[in-house]
């Protein structure tokens, strides 16, 4: 774990940014006020002492600056602490990065539970990862019906990575699996809160989510457009000749979809100078992206698509 220095004049400043010149108490939304003038330091010291007193949305925001580094170091064991204290209370931004930071660094069971969680109140991004999880059978047993249901929703919210899935889905499921994931979407659609379901606070402004990383398709499973990495901003890597590592932007039933994403953002920072690889499984073709240096460069490179809305996720070379 890293440890976190501040020099005396910081944390001054940091205790005196915690209460307002009238002596009041500083709120959440006072928090947010600072971190949206990039006044991170000041941001993290309002909500540390709200998130320790239990308020949830403080403790989500908590979490979500130790994640990206921005008022103190990353520190992801911090960030999912603070992420569990807000999961727990019900808050559904917080489930729902929760699992999806969980399920980056490989805790594929722990991560499901709060993803499934989230999906089954409506949040696009859960619902997307959890569905796909469902019809690859990747850390939850395969059921192409309600994997079907929860991207639809997914889908249906606007979610573009979902309406991409949704399409490839389409090509795959049968008329009739479609046609009652489709009804069982639109009945949970209507379902109201389980009772005592804490609604997601109503928060003008918080540390920006990313999405993150997609389970990789698994033949015959021809899905793979997810949500990519939450990992911090860093620059993009330069193509290395002999770089091992690569990124993988999605699988397809068709090699020509897959050249064509590829002609789409080979100019992009992320991609230029690197090559594609069309890595054959099963019945999809998988489209990868070579010669980067460490998977730091490789998760950095994934961090700019993903900003962009592009899936993406990091991947050992052979």
């Amino acid at each position: 774990m890293k440890l976190i220095r501040f020099s005396l004049l910081t944390v001054i400043a940091a205790s005196i940014a915690a209460v307002s010149p009238a002596g009041e108490p500083k709120t959440v939304r006072d928090g947010i006020a600072a971190w949206q003038r990039a006044d991170y330091a000041s941001a993290v010291a309002i909500w540390k002492p709200l998130a320790e007193k239990g308020d949830a949305d403080a403790a989500f925001n908590l979490g979500q600056a130790y994640r990206l580094g921005r008022g103190v170091s990353i520190d992801l064991a911090q960030a999912q602490a603070w992420l569990g204290k807000a999961a727990n209370a019900g808050h559904l931004d917080a489930q729902t990065t929760l699992g999806l930071l969980l399920f980056d660094s490989g805790s594929r069971e722990a991560a499901m539970g709060w993803l499934k969680k989230a999906a089954e109140r409506g949040e696009p991004r859960a619902m997307l990862v959890y569905g796909t999880a469902l019809f690859n059978g990747d850390g939850a047993p395969r059921d192409p019906l309600m994997a079907y249901a929860y991207v639809s929703r997914a889908a249906a919210q606007g979610l573009e990575p979902a309406k991409t899935t949704l399409e490839q889905m389409d090509q795959i499921l049968p008329v009739d699996i479609r046609r009652r994931g489709v009804e069982i979407a639109l009945q949970k659609a209507a379902e109201k809160p389980a009772p005592g379901a804490k609604a997601p606070a109503k928060v003008a402004a918080k540390p920006a989510t990313k999405p993150a990383a997609p389970p990789a398709a698994k033949p015959p499973v021809k899905v793979a457009s997810k949500p990519a990495a939450p990992t911090p901003a860093e620059k993009p890597s330069k193509a290395v000749p002999n770089g091992s590592w690569r990124i993988q932007l999605g699988a397809f039933s068709q090699k020509s979809s897959a050249e064509a994403l590829y002609r789409k953002l080979s100019a992009s920072a992320p991609i230029a100078g690197h090559p594609a690889i069309y890595v054959a499984a099963g019945a999809v073709t998988r489209l990868q992206v070579g010669g980067y240096a460490s998977r730091a460069a490789a998760s950095a490179a994934c961090s700019a698509l993903s900003s962009k809305g592009q899936a993406c996720f990091p991947v050992a070379g052979k």
